[in-house]
């Protein structure tokens, strides 16, 4: 079985990549944990009444350079975060992304957006709902009238004077139409015979 050593070329470029790869391991672990201590964070300075910068529109606060990563301190500071909880944006309504935007002079509308219709309130109770029984037939034998009724799926058959469903008073029977009155809401409606 071979090792893979008799070409010496393939042995040398395998050496100086194992020397580069250690190498760079060395100086990570040197960065990461051996590396000088950091150096305290300092506190942002709070909004001060000092006069702009010759180069600053007044408003404005120049940028502070934030130290390297290396020199930053871990630990928390209550009184800084503090500090920066408290703070309140309170911008002049110019674009905080761009430099030279103006702010928008937005104009005052001079009526209202939509005009308000007058709206008529209805006096009194609301209408009763409608019968929902269905007149699909009739009968009259020996001078006794008899209607044909459907309720959702259910088919009755009344005489007048007769209550359908505990909720329907049969009134007064036609050929062409019934008079119903809804027990419930008082209300008297006539049905036309349905041909369905």
């Amino acid at each position: 079985m071979k090792a893979g050593l008799e070409n010496k070329r393939n042995v040398v470029i395998l050496t100086v990549l194992l020397i580069v790869l250690v190498a760079a391991i060395v100086y990570f672990v040197e960065e990461v944990f051996v590396g000088g201590g950091p150096a305290p964070v300092r506190a942002p300075a709070a909004a001060s009444s000092e006069a702009p910068s010759a180069g600053s529109a007044p408003g404005e606060h120049n940028a502070q350079k934030m130290p390297s990563l290396a020199k930053l301190d871990p630990t928390l500071h209550p009184e800084v975060m503090a500090g920066a909880e408290s703070f309140v944006y309170s911008g002049s309504g110019r674009n905080i992304f761009s430099m030279t935007s103006t702010p928008v002079k937005i104009e005052k509308p001079i009526g209202p957006v939509r005009p308000k219709a007058e709206q008529e309130i209805a006096k009194g109770p609301p209408p009763p709902p409608p019968i929902d029984l269905k007149f699909f037939g009739y009968e009259a034998e020996g001078g006794a009238k008899k209607a044909f009724l459907l309720h959702n799926d259910d088919v009755y058959i009344a005489s007048e004077g007769d209550v359908v469903d505990h909720h329907y008073k049969i009134v007064k029977i036609n050929p062409l139409s019934i008079q119903v009155t809804d027990l419930l809401y008082n209300n008297t409606q006539t049905l036309p015979l349905s041909q369905s």
